[in-house]
């Protein structure tokens, strides 16, 4: 087997509703001076004033919406302008990400504040670009973690209810997604044994508590539920791949979400509900009929999308079928970890699970 790169954690991981001021204090002590603020309009309005309550030199810094190398250039050059020592990233996936291409570019320090918990990108050294419509470009591995996490679960039950919903159907990929890498590696090392074990976390903590946290962000009440399932999204999440490396990274799913990019129908759904739409169609391409039938109710419970058309694709589907696996099957994919990774199959499995959700 190749060679596993570990990069399991942050320097520092706090989730508390003290996050912020234990961040005030790292910072402190570790003498960084003058902060790069990067963040968005909805998450900076989430977090102000917790911020505000905070005894440090920040210049905010808005982006522009999305994770583009475009961005991340202009973005740069504000930061060097600045002369910031370090960055804090505040907002949900794409700013985080953004923040971290800024980071390894001007080799800064960098410290996340997720206002939503609806995928891994606070744990992860890693970035996933789309272009300026939104398309999937690629992603990439940087050499350094985040100096610190800070996880305020006073925020992020705040945030709306579809971002908590579309980061459960992210992480549940996370064990379908990690079987299919690891499913041939023997021996298994044991930085792969942990990356399964935050993989199998993923699955059942989320499907046995989803549920009730999403009743609790409802409700605006951090339960001890709430809490599981954010830190499950944010931690576990991030540990598949960070304890794995390729092996607990992406496979068939992932790459469905990538070729759902191409439809502009979807842009306006959230990347963890292409996401658990992409698992749906892995687990069928796989012929794992089974597994797909035990899922769907849960789906179903959450509102997450089980289809083509819950994903605001109409028309012609066997048109929208085949751009999607054209797109998803490209060379480089991960599905190509997959037995059955042709363009063909794909299609045929799309259509083979709208027949399973028709006879449902």
């Amino acid at each position: 087997m190749s060679q596993i790169t570990v990069q399991g954690a942050p320097n520092i991981y706090v989730c508390e509703t003290e996050a912020l001021t234990r961040m005030e204090a790292v910072i402190k002590k570790q003498e960084f001076k003058k902060g790069a603020l990067i963040h968005g309009m909805k998450s900076w309005e989430a977090s102000r004033e917790k911020f505000a309550l905070l005894d440090l030199t920040l210049t905010p810094l808005l982006y522009g919406g999305e994770c583009s190398k475009e961005e991340v250039a202009r973005m740069e050059q504000a930061v060097l302008t600045e002369q910031a020592d370090y960055l804090i990233g505040v907002g949900g996936g794409k700013v985080l990400d953004l923040v971290k291409a800024i980071a390894h570019k001007v080799g800064k320090p960098y410290i996340l504040v997720p206002t939503l918990a609806s995928n891994c990108a606070p744990w992860t050294a890693l970035s996933v670009f789309y272009d300026e419509n939104g398309n999937f470009i690629n992603y990439e591995i940087f050499p350094h973690n985040a100096f610190m996490v800070a996880v305020d679960p006073d925020i992020i039950i705040h945030s709306p209810k579809g971002y908590l919903r579309a980061g459960v159907g992210d992480t549940i990929a996370k064990w379908y997604e990690a079987e299919v890498l690891i499913r041939g590696v023997k021996p298994k090392p044991l930085a792969v044994e942990v990356s399964i074990h935050a993989a199998r976390l993923c699955r059942d903590v989320l499907i046995e508590e989803g549920m009730d946290a999403m009743k609790a962000l409802e409700q605006k009440s951090v339960t001890s539920s709430f809490t599981r399932v954010i830190e499950t999204i944010i931690m576990a999440g991030g540990m598949v791949g960070g304890y794995g490396d390729r092996y607990g990274r992406i496979a068939g799913a992932h790459s469905i979400h990538n070729g759902l990019t191409t439809l502009p129908e979807t842009h306006a759904c959230l990347h963890g509900d292409k996401v658990a739409y992409g698992i749906l169609v892995q687990l069928t391409l796989d012929n794992n009929i089974k597994e797909v039938k035990r899922l769907l109710p849960f789906y179903k419970k959450l509102n997450l999308p089980i289809s083509m058309r819950e994903l605001n694709v109409s028309g012609n589907l066997e048109e929208a079928f085949m751009k999607t696996a054209l797109a998803a099957t490209k060379e480089g994919e991960s599905i190509h970890f997959m037995q059955h990774s042709s363009a063909e199959a794909v299609k045929t499995a799309m259509n083979r699970l709208e027949e399973i959700i028709h006879s449902y």
